[in-house]
């Protein structure tokens, strides 16, 4: 008897996987890799919403809670996917210095936004109302962390490779069994799979389609992710992740010739060196209609949860959430409603 069944091996299964090990709970974790938002994100953290200059809800505590979070799994896979790096805002004009001051001034962002005007200039970057910066700011290689977990699961003899058959989930009153597998409840993580769970499907997950590409540009010399119209993320060996578009309606995981052809458009603008595409990539977000979190319990089926809608801010948001399900599902922890499914009925 495991104490739980974990579908879904992307940021948010890997979350609460992480979470069980740190409480010394067994699990299983099923995947098919059929949903690969996770693998296609940029993964940058950066507590600042800059379109809007706002602070998501415990932004703050959420930034205080993954660093170390995620500095225990490096240390424990002997792996390194954690990047700090600069996150810098590049002003199209003295109103948006203005802006970023102004949203400076505001309590809650003062630890955030650097107040100075960053005036380096990269040759193949034009700026001439220069840039602003955010504190507290990287990236996570989601392509090595992901990798690095499953391939950790896999040794250990916990992660199933194929596609979850709802018709062989049966529920008990005190524990679920899937197959051959049983387990006090079953964590559903899929991210936009969700779609095709028979338990979960009402949920108003849309789901956001994303193109990046990484290109290689050897003259453009950035040290520094640059948000503007798309953002800028070096890599390494002068390679750099470029994103990100967002379409509503095409929910296929295909890079399309119209993203390429809008995020290239939009480089373009931005920079003056020539450049070589050496990848492109699509997922689907599982992004929900009022960009909360969903997570919580089924309101009928009481061993049967959810992690999802994780959106943009997987990297973010999925060990603090995870975090508040498990407490939610082993102390009763009542989980806050703006991130609590139960906000959707039926």
């Amino acid at each position: 008897m495991k104490d739980f069944i974990i579908v879904g091996a992307g940021l948010a299964g890997l979350a609460f996987a992480e979470t069980c090990f740190l409480n010394n709970k067994s699990f299983v974790i099923i995947n098919d890799d059929s949903h690969n938002s996770s693998r296609v994100a940029a993964g940058i953290y950066n507590p600042v919403i800059l379109k809007r200059f706002s602070l998501p809800v415990n932004a703050a505590k959420h930034m205080e809670f993954i660093t170390p979070f995620y500095s225990n799994i490096e240390d424990r896979l002997g792996v390194k996917f954690m990047n700090d790096i600069p996150v810098c805002r590049k002003f199209a004009s003295i109103e948006e210095q203005n802006n970023w001051f102004e949203a400076a001034d505001k309590p809650s962002l003062t630890p955030f936004l650097d107040i100075s005007i960053k005036r380096t200039t990269y040759s193949s970057l034009p700026s001439p109302y220069g840039f602003g910066r955010v504190f507290n700011t990287g990236y996570i290689d989601t392509g090595i962390f992901i990798s690095a977990y499953r391939n950790a699961l896999d040794s250990d003899g916990v992660l199933v490779k194929e596609s979850f058959d709802y018709d062989m989930l049966k529920l008990e009153d005190d524990f679920v069994s899937y197959k051959d597998t049983s387990a006090n409840h079953i964590v559903f993580a899929e991210g936009f799979g969700i779609h095709s769970n028979p338990y979960f499907s009402y949920l108003p997950l849309d789901g956001t389609k994303g193109e990046v590409l990484t290109i290689k540009a050897p003259d453009l010399k950035l040290d520094v992710a640059v948000n503007a119209s798309i953002f800028i993320l070096p890599v390494g060996n002068d390679l750099y992740k470029v994103g990100a578009t967002y379409e509503w309606y095409d929910k296929t995981q295909t890079p399309t010739e119209e993203g390429k052809k809008e995020l290239t458009d939009k480089l373009d603008a931005l920079i003056t060196c020539e450049y070589e595409i050496v990848e492109h990539l699509a997922g689907v977000r599982p992004t929900v209609k009022d960009r909360k979190a969903l997570i919580g319990t089924h309101h009928e089926y009481s061993r049967l949860h959810l992690l999802n809608g994780l959106g943009t801010r997987g990297v973010m948001l999925g060990p603090p959430m995870a975090a508040e399900l498990f407490e939610s599902i082993e102390s009763g922890k009542i989980i806050p409603r703006e991130i609590n499914l139960n906000r959707f009925k039926i």
